[in-house]
């Protein structure tokens, strides 16, 4: 069932501190403190802070579009060894049921909260798309996701982002070594995980595709390392993100990197999680076509691709 779909209409002010509670930029206390001021000031549609809170907060069963009992998909859980970053780290691997076959493999790098049930949909979602999906949980260390929005973040705040990187460049590794893999690999991430999607680009020369959902841009003078074609998805009310969005640009047009950048009018940063009122359905669906063509364009044997290593 789908929760959203027609966005909650709130004051930007509002979105602006959820963003900011959401990365960890303010804790619980300072968000509830300054939502009861914006209800005050009439700002919250007459919510108060802790209702307001809780309208924010993802529903994941709501926004299940893949169950994880569906019979058209295989998903299990697999553990790859990460020696340079954590060790040893779990994640959820999904394709199609009775797939014999190789099949193109997709990395699919979470938010800021590790493998939450909204990552492990979208990853189901690819499955069912023709693809080998995987989403690592970058708390494994910790534990694995906690099951509480509030203590992922938490748990999160607390990697080593050094060694996290490592994990997710071991685990593109992993999917390009798969033997039921046929060698390309892209990769899609959401907030953090878009931000990781753009570096991963350029540390990591033979992924096909790669789609970055409002993520932070990666070390500019490592641009003309990429050698994957890009897209990248951003909300217009972004600001934090967007900061980084016209220098990164000049970077790709600079080093001839094969790019597609949208920026979708009137949206929120998180537009495409539809388990919180930021999500748009229409420009969701619109981003999550582009993202499927884009994959099926260099994903599927097309000249260029890189072979297995």
């Amino acid at each position: 069932m789908e929760r959203h779909s027609t966005p909650l209409k709130l004051d930007q002010k509002v979105f602006d501190l959820f963003d900011d509670y959401v990365h960890g930029i303010i804790d619980r206390r300072a968000f509830l403190d300054r939502a009861t001021k914006l209800a005050a000031a009439g700002t919250t549609a007459g919510m108060s802070a802790t209702v307001l809170l809780d309208t924010l907060s993802p529903r994941f069963a709501e926004a299940e579009q893949v169950s994880k009992n569906d019979k058209r998909i295989r998903a299990e859980s697999v553990t790859y060894d990460a020696p340079a970053g954590t060790g040893q780290v779990k994640g959820l691997l999904a394709r199609p049921a009775g797939e014999k076959g190789t099949l193109p493999a997709i990395l699919v790098i979470h938010e800021n909260r590790g493998l939450n049930p909204h990552i492990e949909d979208i990853a189901r979602r690819l499955a069912l798309a023709g693809y080998m999906a995987f989403a690592p949980d970058a708390l494994t260390a910790q534990g694995g996701y906690p099951g509480d929005e509030d203590k992922a973040r938490e748990l999160f705040a607390k990697l080593d982002q050094a060694r996290t990187r490592e994990d997710f460049l071991a685990a593109a590794s992993y999917l390009a070594h798969r033997t039921d893999g046929d060698g390309h690999v892209g990769t899609v991430g959401f907030c953090w995980g878009g931000g990781m999607v753009n570096t991963l680009a350029t540390r990591v020369p033979t992924l096909a595709a790669c789609v970055s959902f409002y993520g932070i841009a990666p070390e500019l003078g490592a641009v003309p390392k990429i050698k994957a074609a890009m897209q990248l998805h951003y909300a217009e009310n972004d600001d934090r993100i967007n900061a980084s969005r016209p220098a990164y640009e000049a970077a790709l047009k600079a080093n001839h990197v094969v790019y597609e950048l949208y920026r979708y009018p009137g949206t929120q940063h998180g537009f495409n999680n539809d388990t919180t009122p930021r999500y748009e359905k229409d420009a969701a669906a619109l981003a999550w076509k582009r993202t499927l063509d884009f994959f099926q364009q260099h994903l599927r044997g097309s000249p260029g691709n890189a072979p297995r290593p």
